[in-house]
């Protein structure tokens, strides 16, 4: 007999190799979400504290979008694990480029399979909606290269499970992107007149176009090449809008905006929205191509910034998202990323600027203070 923590997990990973085309009801939704929450309120002990400063027990939340969020802020600052930090599988670890490496979030990870099976199928259904099986490049590198980046983990599970003949990484963290051998590559797939997928950050992505446009040299990739992108520019002097990038995309590798689509994540989910572009033109579908699309196991809410109570839709707020995929730590997490809701998704419309929003910065420290309370003892 299971116990009730592997019983919830069996579901969630049997809900995940369903697919992203099958619809999960928002009664379904809330139901797998409270018992997501009663599950990490149980064995996440800071997380508890905090959410009973909030009023918030899963004797009074009913609806999920109810469950207290935790402010990205908060996972430089205590583990959030709904279990033993030691028995984490891998941590993952943001950037650290706006407040060095010493400031950096770490997410604890406790299960890869849940990560891996919430990955593969959205994946497939926003990139590789066509079915296609593409060699498949990266300007990212390999996760034994860069063990504690989740998007380098990322990466390696979608070349080894998705990737045809010729999948490889194309980067380093100490040497940087191999540029040369790069275009090597795509200039071999182009004379043979196979598509690939390139896989990159969008300033990978820039550094790479830089050197093509210095060197005069361009491709034109066979049809069925697409591209996807992620990140923007944070740390860095340099700011390239994603309108000239798709330009670029188009006039020096010869991939066409229906064919390039943005990956929206971050370290702190399992789970990733990408845009409708190609999801889209594959389904002859014309809305909004750059709206964001996620699984039906992960939904957004654009919050107030000062409350971060849930906004009206079509009114700009900062985004909140709620993904089950994060059993093991917490599945509300608050960003500083402005959004809009839209019809099927949400748009990003970038970061709220300056401080932090006034909500999530007194949500950070009272969550803070209760795990501080909380180690201390009465």
């Amino acid at each position: 007999m299971l116990a009730p923590d592997d019983t919830l997990r069996s579901e969630l990973l049997a809900l995940f190799a369903r697919g992203v085309d099958q619809p999960l009801s928002d009664a379904d939704f809330n139901a797998l979400a409270l018992r997501v929450f009663a599950y990490q309120f149980e064995r996440n002990a800071a997380y508890a504290a905090y959410c009973r400063r909030r009023g918030a027990t899963p004797a009074t939340v009913v609806d999920w979008r109810g469950i207290p969020a935790v402010p990205t802020a908060a996972f430089k600052e205590i583990p959030l694990v709904a279990g033993d930090p030691a028995a984490a599988r891998a941590v993952f670890r943001t950037s650290g480029t706006t407040r060095g490496p010493e400031r950096r979030g770490a997410h604890y990870v406790l299960d890869l399979s849940l990560y891996r099976a919430s990955l593969l199928p959205t994946f497939e259904a926003y990139v590789l909606p066509d079915g296609a099986r593409l060699p498949m490049l990266s300007l990212i590198p390999s996760a034994a290269d860069a063990p504690d980046s989740s998007l380098s983990w990322m990466v390696t599970a979608l070349l080894e499970a998705l990737g045809a003949s010729g999948s490889e990484c194309f980067a380093t963290p100490g040497a940087g992107l191999d540029v040369g051998r790069l275009s090597r590559a795509v200039r071999g797939f182009e004379a043979a007149g196979q598509p690939i997928a390139l896989l990159g950050t969008s300033l990978a992505f820039a550094h790479w176009l830089d050197e093509l446009r210095a060197h005069g040299e361009r491709f034109a990739l066979p049809p069925g090449s697409r591209l996807m992108d992620t990140g923007g520019f944070k740390g860095h002097r340099r700011e390239v809008p994603s309108e000239a990038l798709r330009a670029d995309y188009r006039d020096l590798l010869g991939i066409p905006e229906t064919h390039v689509v943005n990956e929206y994540g971050m370290t702190e989910l399992l789970s990733q929205y990408y845009d409708a572009a190609l999801h889209d033109h594959t389904r002859g579908h014309a809305r909004d191509a750059r709206r964001k699309l996620g699984p039906p196991w992960l939904r957004a809410v654009v919050a107030d910034p000062e409350t971060l109570e849930p906004l009206p839709p079509g009114e700009v707020g900062i985004l909140r998202h709620v993904d089950l995929a994060n059993l093991d730590s917490v599945l509300a997490v608050q960003t500083e990323d402005l959004g809009r809701e839209v019809e099927g998704g949400f748009l990003l419309l970038g970061r709220a600027a300056g401080a932090a929003p006034r909500g999530c910065s007194i949500a950070a420290d009272l969550l803070i203070q209760a795990a501080r309370a909380q180690a201390s003892g009465p």
